[in-house]
Protein backbone atom coordinates (compact mmCIF):
# COMPACT_ATOMS: atom_id res chain seq x y z
CA UNK A 1 0.00 0.00 0.00
CA UNK A 2 1.33 3.40 -0.98
CA UNK A 3 2.00 5.76 1.94
CA UNK A 4 1.83 9.50 1.30
CA UNK A 5 4.75 10.42 3.52
CA UNK A 6 4.66 14.18 2.79
CA UNK A 7 1.16 14.68 4.23
CA UNK A 8 1.12 16.70 7.45
CA UNK A 9 -2.60 17.39 7.88
CA UNK A 10 -5.90 16.80 6.13
CA UNK A 11 -9.53 17.91 6.18
CA UNK A 12 -12.56 15.63 5.87
CA UNK A 13 -15.88 17.07 4.67
CA UNK A 14 -18.52 14.75 6.12
CA UNK A 15 -21.79 13.75 4.42
CA UNK A 16 -24.38 11.05 5.03
CA UNK A 17 -22.98 8.37 2.68
CA UNK A 18 -19.57 9.66 1.70
CA UNK A 19 -16.82 12.09 2.65
CA UNK A 20 -14.32 14.22 0.76
CA UNK A 21 -10.76 14.31 2.12
CA UNK A 22 -8.05 16.78 1.14
CA UNK A 23 -4.47 16.11 2.32
CA UNK A 24 -1.74 18.78 2.39
CA UNK A 25 1.98 18.87 3.04
CA UNK A 26 3.96 21.22 5.29
CA UNK A 27 3.83 23.99 2.66
CA UNK A 28 0.00 23.76 2.50
CA UNK A 29 0.14 22.26 -0.99
CA UNK A 30 -2.49 19.67 -1.88
CA UNK A 31 -0.93 16.21 -2.00
CA UNK A 32 -4.04 14.15 -2.75
CA UNK A 33 -7.81 14.12 -2.66
CA UNK A 34 -9.95 11.13 -1.73
CA UNK A 35 -13.63 10.32 -1.83
CA UNK A 36 -14.47 7.96 1.02
CA UNK A 37 -17.40 5.58 0.57
CA UNK A 38 -19.00 5.03 3.98
CA UNK A 39 -20.82 1.92 2.79
CA UNK A 40 -17.50 0.12 2.25
CA UNK A 41 -15.61 0.44 5.52
CA UNK A 42 -12.77 -1.87 4.45
CA UNK A 43 -11.99 0.24 1.38
CA UNK A 44 -12.33 3.37 3.47
CA UNK A 45 -9.80 2.08 6.03
CA UNK A 46 -7.43 1.22 3.19
CA UNK A 47 -7.63 4.76 1.82
CA UNK A 48 -7.05 6.33 5.24
CA UNK A 49 -4.13 3.96 5.76
CA UNK A 50 -2.25 5.78 3.01
CA UNK A 51 -1.77 8.74 5.35
CA UNK A 52 1.20 8.70 7.75
CA UNK A 53 0.35 7.44 11.29
CA UNK A 54 -0.72 10.22 13.62
CA UNK A 55 -1.69 12.61 10.81
CA UNK A 56 -4.24 15.18 12.06
CA UNK A 57 -7.56 14.75 10.28
CA UNK A 58 -9.89 17.73 10.80
CA UNK A 59 -13.53 16.58 10.73
CA UNK A 60 -16.44 18.99 10.57
CA UNK A 61 -18.89 18.63 13.47
CA UNK A 62 -21.83 17.72 11.27
CA UNK A 63 -24.25 14.88 11.92
CA UNK A 64 -22.51 11.53 12.37
CA UNK A 65 -19.11 12.87 13.37
CA UNK A 66 -18.81 10.43 16.29
CA UNK A 67 -18.48 7.15 14.43
CA UNK A 68 -16.35 8.82 11.73
CA UNK A 69 -13.82 10.08 14.30
CA UNK A 70 -13.71 6.58 15.77
CA UNK A 71 -12.94 5.13 12.34
CA UNK A 72 -10.20 7.70 11.79
CA UNK A 73 -8.66 6.89 15.17
CA UNK A 74 -8.75 3.14 14.46
CA UNK A 75 -6.67 3.79 11.33
CA UNK A 76 -3.91 5.29 13.49
CA UNK A 77 -4.72 8.91 12.65
CA UNK A 78 -5.51 11.83 14.95
CA UNK A 79 -9.08 13.17 14.53
CA UNK A 80 -9.73 16.84 15.35
CA UNK A 81 -13.27 18.21 15.51
CA UNK A 82 -14.03 21.61 13.96
CA UNK A 83 -17.01 23.87 14.57
CA UNK A 84 -19.30 23.75 11.54
CA UNK A 85 -20.40 27.38 12.01
CA UNK A 86 -16.86 28.74 12.34
CA UNK A 87 -15.60 26.74 9.37
CA UNK A 88 -18.49 28.09 7.32
CA UNK A 89 -17.55 31.66 8.26
CA UNK A 90 -13.90 30.93 7.45
CA UNK A 91 -14.87 29.59 4.03
CA UNK A 92 -16.95 32.70 3.28
CA UNK A 93 -13.89 34.87 3.86
CA UNK A 94 -12.05 33.17 1.00
CA UNK A 95 -14.81 32.37 -1.48
CA UNK A 96 -18.53 32.83 -2.01
CA UNK A 97 -19.00 29.42 -3.57
CA UNK A 98 -19.78 26.27 -1.62
CA UNK A 99 -18.90 22.85 -2.99
CA UNK A 100 -17.66 19.62 -1.45
CA UNK A 101 -14.18 20.35 -2.75
CA UNK A 102 -14.13 23.88 -1.32
CA UNK A 103 -15.40 22.67 2.07
CA UNK A 104 -12.73 19.99 2.19
CA UNK A 105 -10.06 22.52 1.22
CA UNK A 106 -11.17 24.91 3.97
CA UNK A 107 -10.95 22.18 6.60
CA UNK A 108 -7.50 21.10 5.49
CA UNK A 109 -6.20 24.70 5.66
CA UNK A 110 -7.15 25.32 9.30
CA UNK A 111 -4.10 26.16 11.46
CA UNK A 112 -3.32 23.35 13.88
CA UNK A 113 -1.61 25.68 16.36
CA UNK A 114 -4.78 27.75 16.86
CA UNK A 115 -7.88 26.73 18.77
CA UNK A 116 -10.58 29.15 17.58
CA UNK A 117 -12.09 26.54 15.26
CA UNK A 118 -11.90 23.53 17.58
CA UNK A 119 -14.72 21.96 19.56
CA UNK A 120 -14.48 19.24 22.17
CA UNK A 121 -14.37 15.73 20.76
CA UNK A 122 -16.52 13.92 23.31
CA UNK A 123 -15.34 10.39 24.18
CA UNK A 124 -17.54 7.37 23.61
CA UNK A 125 -18.70 7.27 27.26
CA UNK A 126 -20.10 10.80 27.07
CA UNK A 127 -21.74 10.07 23.74
CA UNK A 128 -23.43 7.03 25.29
CA UNK A 129 -24.76 9.20 28.11
CA UNK A 130 -26.13 11.72 25.61
CA UNK A 131 -27.70 8.91 23.58
CA UNK A 132 -29.73 7.78 26.59
CA UNK A 133 -30.59 11.39 27.44
CA UNK A 134 -31.90 12.08 23.95
CA UNK A 135 -33.89 8.85 24.09
CA UNK A 136 -35.70 9.93 27.26
CA UNK A 137 -36.22 13.46 25.96
CA UNK A 138 -37.90 12.04 22.87
CA UNK A 139 -40.16 9.88 25.04
CA UNK A 140 -41.18 12.89 27.13
CA UNK A 141 -42.02 14.84 23.98
CA UNK A 142 -44.12 11.91 22.77
CA UNK A 143 -45.92 11.82 26.14
CA UNK A 144 -46.67 15.53 25.95
CA UNK A 145 -48.00 15.26 22.39
CA UNK A 146 -50.22 12.33 23.34
CA UNK A 147 -51.70 14.25 26.28
CA UNK A 148 -52.39 17.23 24.04
CA UNK A 149 -54.18 14.99 21.53
CA UNK A 150 -56.39 13.61 24.32
CA UNK A 151 -57.23 17.14 25.48
CA UNK A 152 -58.08 18.10 21.89
CA UNK A 153 -60.30 15.02 21.45
CA UNK A 154 -62.35 15.84 24.55
CA UNK A 155 -62.61 19.48 23.49
CA UNK A 156 -63.89 18.52 20.03
CA UNK A 157 -66.70 16.50 21.62
CA UNK A 158 -67.67 19.10 24.19
CA UNK A 159 -66.49 17.20 27.27
CA UNK A 160 -65.48 19.71 29.92
CA UNK A 161 -62.51 18.59 32.00
CA UNK A 162 -63.76 18.24 35.62
CA UNK A 163 -60.34 17.53 37.13
CA UNK A 164 -57.31 19.80 37.42
CA UNK A 165 -55.04 16.92 36.40
CA UNK A 166 -56.71 14.89 33.68
CA UNK A 167 -53.97 12.27 33.89
CA UNK A 168 -53.97 11.83 37.65
CA UNK A 169 -55.86 9.09 39.48
CA UNK A 170 -59.31 10.69 39.27
CA UNK A 171 -58.77 11.99 35.76
CA UNK A 172 -57.62 8.61 34.49
CA UNK A 173 -60.77 6.98 35.90
CA UNK A 174 -62.82 9.46 33.88
CA UNK A 175 -60.89 8.66 30.68
CA UNK A 176 -61.30 4.92 31.20
CA UNK A 177 -65.02 5.42 31.79
CA UNK A 178 -65.33 7.41 28.57
CA UNK A 179 -63.75 4.56 26.64
CA UNK A 180 -66.42 2.14 27.91
CA UNK A 181 -69.45 4.46 27.85
CA UNK A 182 -71.63 5.75 25.02
CA UNK A 183 -70.77 9.40 25.65
CA UNK A 184 -68.34 9.43 22.73
CA UNK A 185 -68.91 8.16 19.23
CA UNK A 186 -67.34 4.84 18.23
CA UNK A 187 -64.44 6.42 16.32
CA UNK A 188 -63.68 8.77 19.22
CA UNK A 189 -63.66 5.86 21.71
CA UNK A 190 -61.28 3.87 19.50
CA UNK A 191 -59.01 6.90 19.18
CA UNK A 192 -59.07 7.61 22.93
CA UNK A 193 -58.33 3.97 23.75
CA UNK A 194 -55.33 4.00 21.41
CA UNK A 195 -54.02 7.24 22.92
CA UNK A 196 -54.30 5.84 26.45
CA UNK A 197 -52.49 2.64 25.49
CA UNK A 198 -49.73 4.66 23.86
CA UNK A 199 -49.50 6.90 26.93
CA UNK A 200 -49.14 3.91 29.26
CA UNK A 201 -46.40 2.40 27.11
CA UNK A 202 -44.50 5.67 26.87
CA UNK A 203 -44.72 6.17 30.63
CA UNK A 204 -43.27 2.72 31.24
CA UNK A 205 -40.36 3.47 28.92
CA UNK A 206 -39.75 6.84 30.59
CA UNK A 207 -39.68 5.12 33.98
CA UNK A 208 -37.20 2.56 32.65
CA UNK A 209 -34.92 5.28 31.30
CA UNK A 210 -35.09 7.15 34.61
CA UNK A 211 -34.03 4.01 36.46
CA UNK A 212 -31.01 3.79 34.16
CA UNK A 213 -30.23 7.43 35.01
CA UNK A 214 -30.29 6.62 38.72
CA UNK A 215 -28.04 3.57 38.34
CA UNK A 216 -25.50 5.58 36.37
CA UNK A 217 -25.45 8.42 38.91
CA UNK A 218 -24.92 6.03 41.82
CA UNK A 219 -21.73 4.77 40.16
CA UNK A 220 -20.55 8.29 39.24
CA UNK A 221 -19.02 10.54 41.91
CA UNK A 222 -19.57 13.68 39.82
CA UNK A 223 -23.25 12.88 39.42
CA UNK A 224 -23.65 12.29 43.15
CA UNK A 225 -22.10 15.67 43.89
CA UNK A 226 -24.49 17.31 41.44
CA UNK A 227 -27.45 15.90 43.34
CA UNK A 228 -26.35 17.63 46.53
CA UNK A 229 -27.10 21.03 44.98
CA UNK A 230 -30.58 22.42 45.75
CA UNK A 231 -33.11 21.94 42.96
CA UNK A 232 -31.21 19.15 41.20
CA UNK A 233 -32.71 15.67 41.14
CA UNK A 234 -31.96 12.51 39.22
CA UNK A 235 -33.05 13.70 35.77
CA UNK A 236 -31.42 17.14 35.96
CA UNK A 237 -28.20 15.71 37.44
CA UNK A 238 -27.91 13.19 34.60
CA UNK A 239 -28.72 15.89 32.03
CA UNK A 240 -26.00 18.20 33.34
CA UNK A 241 -23.51 15.35 33.57
CA UNK A 242 -24.17 14.19 30.00
CA UNK A 243 -24.16 17.67 28.50
CA UNK A 244 -21.02 18.93 30.28
CA UNK A 245 -19.07 15.70 29.96
CA UNK A 246 -15.91 16.78 31.78
CA UNK A 247 -15.92 19.81 34.09
CA UNK A 248 -12.11 19.94 34.04
CA UNK A 249 -12.05 21.01 30.39
CA UNK A 250 -13.35 24.46 31.37
CA UNK A 251 -10.77 26.96 32.61
CA UNK A 252 -13.21 28.65 34.99
CA UNK A 253 -16.86 28.93 35.89
CA UNK A 254 -17.43 31.75 33.41
CA UNK A 255 -16.49 29.46 30.53
CA UNK A 256 -18.97 26.86 31.77
CA UNK A 257 -21.70 29.51 32.01
CA UNK A 258 -21.01 30.57 28.43
CA UNK A 259 -21.18 26.93 27.30
CA UNK A 260 -24.53 26.62 29.08
CA UNK A 261 -25.88 29.76 27.32
CA UNK A 262 -26.10 31.56 30.67
CA UNK A 263 -23.42 34.25 30.15
CA UNK A 264 -24.99 37.69 29.61
CA UNK A 265 -24.20 39.39 26.30
CA UNK A 266 -24.64 43.00 25.24
CA UNK A 267 -25.86 44.37 21.92
CA UNK A 268 -25.61 48.12 22.56
CA UNK A 269 -25.60 50.71 19.80
CA UNK A 270 -25.26 54.48 20.14
CA UNK A 271 -24.76 56.66 23.19
CA UNK A 272 -26.12 55.75 26.59
CA UNK A 273 -28.82 58.10 27.88
CA UNK A 274 -28.96 56.79 31.43
CA UNK A 275 -31.95 54.53 30.86
CA UNK A 276 -31.97 50.81 31.43
CA UNK A 277 -29.57 49.02 29.03
CA UNK A 278 -31.23 47.46 26.02
CA UNK A 279 -30.26 44.34 24.11
CA UNK A 280 -29.05 42.32 27.11
CA UNK A 281 -29.56 38.62 26.48
CA UNK A 282 -27.99 35.26 27.13
CA UNK A 283 -25.95 33.48 24.48
CA UNK A 284 -27.32 31.19 21.78
CA UNK A 285 -24.22 29.21 20.77
CA UNK A 286 -23.86 26.40 23.27
CA UNK A 287 -25.73 23.49 24.80
CA UNK A 288 -29.35 24.63 24.98
CA UNK A 289 -30.38 21.49 26.82
CA UNK A 290 -27.83 22.37 29.49
CA UNK A 291 -29.34 25.85 29.72
CA UNK A 292 -32.78 24.33 30.24
CA UNK A 293 -31.45 22.03 32.97
CA UNK A 294 -29.87 24.85 34.96
CA UNK A 295 -32.96 27.06 34.68
CA UNK A 296 -35.18 24.18 35.80
CA UNK A 297 -32.83 23.63 38.73
CA UNK A 298 -33.02 27.35 39.52
CA UNK A 299 -36.77 27.08 40.12
CA UNK A 300 -36.19 24.39 42.71
CA UNK A 301 -33.23 26.21 44.25
CA UNK A 302 -35.31 29.35 44.79
CA UNK A 303 -37.94 27.32 46.65
CA UNK A 304 -35.50 25.30 48.77
CA UNK A 305 -32.46 27.50 49.49
CA UNK A 306 -32.45 30.92 51.16
CA UNK A 307 -29.26 32.02 49.40
CA UNK A 308 -30.67 31.51 45.90
CA UNK A 309 -34.04 32.91 46.96
CA UNK A 310 -32.30 36.11 48.05
CA UNK A 311 -30.61 36.38 44.62
CA UNK A 312 -33.95 35.91 42.90
CA UNK A 313 -35.72 38.52 45.04
CA UNK A 314 -32.89 41.01 44.57
CA UNK A 315 -33.04 40.70 40.77
CA UNK A 316 -36.85 40.71 40.56
CA UNK A 317 -37.75 43.29 43.22
CA UNK A 318 -39.21 40.61 45.45
CA UNK A 319 -40.59 38.58 42.55
CA UNK A 320 -42.64 41.48 41.14
CA UNK A 321 -40.88 41.96 37.78
CA UNK A 322 -38.51 40.22 35.34
CA UNK A 323 -39.01 36.82 36.95
CA UNK A 324 -37.47 35.01 33.99
CA UNK A 325 -34.30 37.07 34.28
CA UNK A 326 -34.27 36.34 37.98
CA UNK A 327 -34.28 32.60 37.32
CA UNK A 328 -31.50 33.05 34.77
CA UNK A 329 -29.42 34.90 37.36
CA UNK A 330 -29.97 32.09 39.86
CA UNK A 331 -29.12 29.49 37.22
CA UNK A 332 -25.87 31.28 36.41
CA UNK A 333 -24.90 31.42 40.09
CA UNK A 334 -25.83 27.76 40.49
CA UNK A 335 -23.59 26.96 37.52
CA UNK A 336 -20.66 28.80 39.14
CA UNK A 337 -21.12 27.01 42.45
CA UNK A 338 -21.45 23.64 40.77
CA UNK A 339 -18.22 24.19 38.86
CA UNK A 340 -16.33 25.03 42.05
CA UNK A 341 -17.75 22.00 43.86
CA UNK A 342 -16.60 19.74 41.04
CA UNK A 343 -13.21 21.44 40.84
CA UNK A 344 -12.60 20.96 44.55
CA UNK A 345 -14.16 17.48 44.59
CA UNK A 346 -16.71 18.11 47.33
CA UNK A 347 -20.45 18.17 47.74
CA UNK A 348 -22.49 21.33 48.08
CA UNK A 349 -23.42 22.39 51.60
CA UNK A 350 -24.76 25.67 52.98
CA UNK A 351 -22.37 27.81 54.98
CA UNK A 352 -22.42 27.80 58.74
CA UNK A 353 -23.05 31.33 60.11
CA UNK A 354 -20.14 33.24 61.57
CA UNK A 355 -20.16 34.57 65.13
CA UNK A 356 -20.90 38.11 63.96
CA UNK A 357 -23.81 36.90 61.87
CA UNK A 358 -25.20 34.90 64.77
CA UNK A 359 -25.02 37.98 67.03
CA UNK A 360 -26.71 40.09 64.38
CA UNK A 361 -29.28 37.33 63.75
CA UNK A 362 -28.64 37.40 60.02
CA UNK A 363 -28.41 34.48 57.60
CA UNK A 364 -25.19 34.23 55.59
CA UNK A 365 -25.17 33.38 51.90
CA UNK A 366 -24.28 29.87 50.79
CA UNK A 367 -20.68 28.90 51.60
CA UNK A 368 -18.80 26.03 53.13
CA UNK A 369 -17.86 26.28 56.81
CA UNK A 370 -17.59 29.02 59.39
CA UNK A 371 -13.82 29.22 59.25
CA UNK A 372 -13.90 29.43 55.45
CA UNK A 373 -15.99 32.61 55.54
CA UNK A 374 -15.86 34.99 53.80
CA UNK A 375 -13.47 33.56 51.20
CA UNK A 376 -15.74 30.62 50.41
CA UNK A 377 -18.56 32.97 49.47
CA UNK A 378 -16.44 34.65 46.86
CA UNK A 379 -15.40 31.29 45.42
CA UNK A 380 -18.99 30.05 45.25
CA UNK A 381 -20.19 33.16 43.49
CA UNK A 382 -17.51 32.72 40.83
CA UNK A 383 -15.13 35.39 42.13
CA UNK A 384 -11.48 34.60 42.75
Amino acid sequence: MKVLSTVTQSGLDNHQKFGNLTARDAQKNVVTRMKLDYTNRRAMAKQLGQLPPGTPVIVESSFGWGWLCDEVAECGLSPRLASAAKVSDYRKLTTNAKTNKIDSNALSELPLNESWWRVWLAPQEVRDERELLQYRMGLVQCQTQTKLRIHALLHRHGIIQPHADLFGVAGRKLLDALVESDTLRDTARVTLRGHLQLLDQVRRQIAGATRLFRKHLIRNAVGERLRTCPGIGVVLAYTILAEVGDFARFANGRRLCAYACLAPLANDSGEQDGSAPQGRHVGHAGRRTLKWAFIEAAHGAVRKDAYFREIFHRRTDGGKKDRNRGYIAVARQLCYIMYICQKEGRAYRPAAPTAAEVNNETTPPAGQTAKEQPAARGRQSGRK
